[in-house]
């Protein structure tokens, strides 16, 4: 029995581990943020493994039957839409729980959209802080930049393609002209 966090491609099918295959391929169950964007996964490597939902809105309802799954000795392989689980994505209630039950839980490395990004940006990569994505609304978003900018480090934030302008204004008035890289 155990949890396993699956990396999963951030754009191209192939960026996947021959190891998070087999694991995905031999878990009892999957849980994923959405069953139909695993589905594209799933079957472009033939992997016929049942799956579940297990998203922000439905997190704090499932992990405990997902826990007792694993108690009964079910493998467990949770995976997000692209990248690895638990980062800006659901799972912490799940991954807690396990800790708290000992319940071994296996990290299945695999593509991150902030290293990527990272390391194809020309910025410092020796040091860098993952602030994922900032408060949608301006008041918020602002004082957030304002916490966050005298971390002598590169900073890396996720953000939502209609909140791009707003947030890239309110970094330069905040964080003031610095070298920037945005990635998709």
């Amino acid at each position: 029995m155990a949890l396993y966090l699956v990396g999963t491609p951030i754009g191209n099918l192939e960026d996947i581990t021959l190891r998070a295959l087999r694991v995905l391929k031999e878990a009892d169950l999957i849980a994923c943020e959405d069953t139909r964007q695993t589905a594209k996964l799933l079957a472009r490597y033939g992997i016929a493994t049942r799956m579940e939902s297990y998203h922000k809105f439905n997190e704090a309802s499932r992990a405990q039957r997902l826990v007792q799954m694993l108690h009964a000795g079910k493998n467990i392989a949770l995976v997000s839409d692209s990248g690895m689980p638990l980062v800006s994505d659901p799972g912490y209630e799940l991954v807690s729980c396990c800790r708290k039950e000992g319940i071994p839980v296996i990290p299945v490395p695999g593509p991150s959209a902030a290293l990527a990004a990272l390391t194809g940006s020309g910025l410092p990569s020796d040091s860098f802080f993952f602030a994922g994505f900032l408060p949608p609304r301006a008041g918020l978003r602002r004082r957030r930049l304002e916490a966050l900018s005298s971390i002598p480090a590169t900073l890396i934030f996720y953000e939502a393609p209609h909140r791009l302008l707003a947030s890239l204004e309110d970094m330069i008035d905040v964080l003031g002209e610095r070298r920037a890289c945005m990635a998709r």
